[in-house]
């Protein structure tokens, strides 16, 4: 153990003087496939080069969060998936004035989005708030360091690539809430939501919003994940649908969590995992399902 921690030392002080030197380079990235729900690549750095990411979030986070429109909802204190589906239900609850009225949704993806993100267009958006120059070379060899196509892209798996994503569309947000005046409009990352009574308003928003992310920060609408549907047919969102008067598990998601159930009791029955490890999947999924309705699926997971 000490010689572990002598080691861990010895490497902590050794980046810190090539940080404080700046000889400091950014290494290769390890690239592996997941389901999540679909199929993704992603791309993890080494340990070293993660905790120089760590330090560079808890520097840009500070500088720029405040900034941010209140309903982006990814990677943000205090936000997250469920206080955005929540936020989406509370709009459809005022929209459609208790669903005694119609009330419309535009629901959008931006394709390939962290693939897409411009390097020349994110720097210009850092240094907007970073003045030292020191800093800044940091932060432009984080962003150089991954890239799909020359001077494009973004790694997903990345703490920073987080904040960049925040960073690259606040933009998008302030264009949406104060130029369009969309007061209901909730983001998670690359998608987003806006919530009006009138269907053939939302309709002519779609050109303006593809013009400003096609013209503004390089980026385009997928064209099959732009959805524009009345409340009553249920909104999509986060692993969730939101209908009136209630709020349900999505499809997928229900299967997907029933399929890794099944799973884990399986390596539970053949002594793969302990009880602890089975209670602890177990609870997860309950937490998941605390913010629907959910009654039927509880008892589901209870029978098995």
């Amino acid at each position: 153990m000490q010689l572990f921690e002598r080691h861990l030392e010895e490497n902590l002080f050794n980046l810190h003087w090539e940080l404080k030197s700046g000889s400091y380079r950014h290494q290769p990235y390890q690239s592996f496939l997941i389901f999540d729900p679909k199929l993704r690549k992603i791309h993890k750095a080494e340990v070293r080069d993660r905790i120089v990411h760590h330090a560079v979030f808890r520097i840009l986070y500070p500088l720029f969060d405040p900034t941010f429109v209140f309903d982006s909802y990814s990677c943000r204190v205090g936000k997250g998936t469920h206080r955005a589906v929540k936020r989406l239900e509370n709009y459809v609850r005022t929209v459609s004035e208790n669903y005694r009225k119609p009330c419309y949704f535009l629901k959008c993806d931006i394709r390939k989005f962290f693939a897409s993100v411009d390097h020349s267009e994110l720097k210009e958006l850092v240094a907007r708030r970073i003045t030292d120059a020191n800093t800044l070379k940091l932060i432009y060899q984080i962003i150089d360091s991954f890239q799909v196509n020359i001077g494009k892209g973004l790694p997903i798996g990345n703490l920073t690539s987080q904040i960049f994503a925040n960073i690259y569309l606040d933009g998008f947000d302030k264009f949406v809430k104060h130029e369009l005046k969309i007061k209901h409009y909730v983001r998670y990352t690359d998608d987003f939501i806006l919530v009006h009574k009138n269907k053939k308003y939302l309709e002519e928003l779609i050109p303006q919003i593809e013009t400003f992310l096609t013209q503004k920060i390089q980026l385009n609408l997928h064209p099959k994940k732009v959805i524009l549907n009345k409340l009553t047919r249920g909104i999509d969102f986060l692993g969730y649908v939101v209908l009136p008067y209630r709020q349900v598990l999505r499809t997928k998601t229900k299967n997907r969590m029933f399929r890794k159930l099944e799973e884990k009791f399986t390596q539970f029955k053949q002594d793969q995992i302990d009880r602890k490890k089975l209670r602890q999947t177990i609870n997860s999924y309950l937490g998941v399902l605390k913010h629907c309705r959910s009654q039927n699926l509880k008892g589901q997971i209870k029978k098995i």
